[in-house]
């Protein structure tokens, strides 16, 4: 049924998705308060920060198209809740895609480091936290699925 628990943590799941989408994943501002890199799911922006100019963009789709993909698995997933080894394969799945799409911002962030101001470190923002955030939403979800799937086949063994 569509108002188990597991079906609001999935639903949790592709909001914190689509929410890192939309959200600025990381930040590093010059030490000298010049200039500023910032990175969402589908750009890396350099500033010029007095004059707010747009110094250069660097395309980074591939986050954005990874984060989505989660969010539409994750939607899917909820709407088969008659098939809960389907749910499971299924959340499997967008586990391994949610972990991809955390460590490619991060290498994306790291190799954003290197290239304008190794010396200071940026900070991760909400739009990286939230797909930690979908991760462990992720994980709880399976574990009520499994837990439905240990119920009804000890109800099955009773009968």
């Amino acid at each position: 049924m569509i108002q188990r628990v597991q079906s609001v943590f999935l639903l949790l799941v592709a909001i914190a998705m689509v929410t890192s989408t939309l959200s600025p994943i990381w930040l590093q501002v010059d030490p000298m308060q010049t200039q500023s890199m910032e990175m969402t799911a589908w750009y890396t922006t350099v500033k010029d920060i007095p004059e707010e100019n747009i110094i250069s963009e660097t395309g980074n789709i591939y986050i954005g198209i990874l984060a989505l993909l989660t969010a539409a698995i994750a939607i899917f997933s909820l709407l088969q809740y008659k098939n809960r080894k389907k749910q499971l394969l299924l959340n499997m799945i967008n586990a391994l895609l949610m972990g991809l799409t955390l460590g490619t911002a991060v290498y994306t962030s790291y190799k954003a480091n290197e290239t304008f101001n190794p010396a200071v470190g940026g900070t991760f923002l909400i739009g990286f936290y939230s797909i930690v955030f979908g991760l462990i939403l992720n994980l709880v979800a399976n574990r009520f699925i499994r837990k439905d799937e240990m119920l009804i086949r000890s109800v099955d063994r009773i009968r």
